[in-house]
């Protein structure tokens, strides 16, 4: 067991670094199998009770994330608090804790997974425990644990329990050999990270699953996602809020990519609607299990500009750094997303004149600081 305890030992010390935006669940590994496994007659868990309705039961996996929270927000209006848990191997926040439930969740330990599933009558499955892409290239061994092995172990269960599945992907899911103008659902994608292996691995076993076993499977692949509920992380997609934060701050930004470098981007709100929408589609309505979703791509100067309708006196000095660029240059510029708003009816609400007047009014009025979620 000792791969066990080191795993266990970097997780701990992963998910205590402030800032790292990791949606992580560490533990046991247990050998893959399809093979169901029977519960115990005498499993028990700290279950939840929920009303007799007709609405889905809704298990968020790795949920103290941004978007695991914010999601936890909108299906709780939808089909009531009670009807949603909230799980991660991190201990909540008191806001968190005491907005719903919520529930301590290790997706590399089988056992436990299943006994929540089973005693918590889960019907809906959103996964979002992961290692993202800065964090994973410094430890490859739990990014491939936490990645590809809890995916496993996901996969298995819900495949069991005949659970709606839905796992996000990522622009990082693509790699400098994908067409970048536009980015088509089905094309080469050779990304060049764990993180994005990781979630080519994911697309492609939750597909398998589908066909295979009947698993109704559903994943997004998300762009960058902006919003204004926490600090910017130094990722690459960050300085589309930095520039929000210091235009406020000091009236001067300093970006650190091209000004013409051009990136997909999505507004959280659009971003959980859309993860909702899909979720509920009609089965039939589906031409495929993996779609792109995009609601604007812009570069650094168009952004500018537009911050600059608000803000005249914004100063702006463009200072790239080699890393993050390279990595942009890697990533679409734009997504091809005529496969969602065809099957669906995906259709975004913001575009970005309405972004920036929406992030300056949100930081302006309430004080908050914020970040671009770290998806890729």
């Amino acid at each position: 067991m000792p791969i066990v305890r080191n795993l266990s030992r970097a997780a701990s010390q992963v998910l205590q670094r402030p800032g790292c935006g990791c949606q992580a669940s560490i533990g046991s590994v247990r050998c893959i199998s399809f093979s169901p496994r029977k519960v115990t007659s005498d499993a028990s868990f700290h279950s939840v009770s929920f009303s007799e309705t007709d609405h889905p039961r809704v298990l968020i996996t790795g949920g103290l994330g941004q978007l695991g929270v914010g999601l936890a927000q909108l299906l709780r209006k939808r089909f009531g608090k009670n009807n949603v848990i909230l799980s991660d191997i991190r201990k909540p926040p008191d806001n968190v804790f005491y907005s719903g439930p919520f529930i301590y969740s290790d997706i590399l330990d089988y056992k436990n997974l299943r006994e929540i599933v089973v005693n918590n009558r889960i019907t809906w499955l959103f996964h979002y425990s992961a290692l993202l892409s800065a964090v994973g290239e410094a430890n490859v061994p739990l990014a491939r644990a936490v990645n590809i092995t809890g995916l496993h172990n996901i996969l298995d269960i819900a495949a069991e329990h005949s659970l709606r599945l839905f796992v996000p992907s990522t622009i990082g899911a693509f790699g400098p050999t994908s067409p970048r103008n536009p980015t088509p659902d089905l094309c080469v994608q050779r990304p060049r990270t764990i993180y994005g292996v990781s979630k080519v691995h994911a697309e492609l076993m939750g597909e398998y699953y589908h066909y295979r076993y009947g698993l109704d499977f559903r994943c997004l692949r998300y762009p960058g996602i902006i919003s204004a509920d926490s600090q910017p992380g130094g990722g690459t997609t960050d300085y589309a809020v930095q520039i929000f934060h210091d235009a406020m701050k000091s009236g001067k930004f300093q970006c650190n990519l091209k000004p013409d470098t051009r990136l997909p981007m999505m507004y959280i709100d659009d971003c959980l609607r859309a993860t909702l929408e899909i979720m509920e589609a009609p089965t039939d309505s589906l031409s495929m299990r993996t779609y792109n979703i995009s609601a604007m791509s812009f570069t650094p100067e168009e952004l500018v500009q537009e911050v600059r309708k608000h803000i005249p006196e914004l100063q702006v000095n463009y200072n790239m750094d080699a890393v993050r660029q390279a990595i942009a240059d890697s990533w679409p510029m734009n997504f091809d997303d005529s496969n969602a708003r065809k099957d669906w009816g995906w259709k975004h609400d913001y575009d970005l004149p309405e972004l920036v007047s929406t992030m300056l009014n949100l930081l302006g009025s309430v004080g908050t600081t914020t970040r671009v979620a770290q998806v890729n």
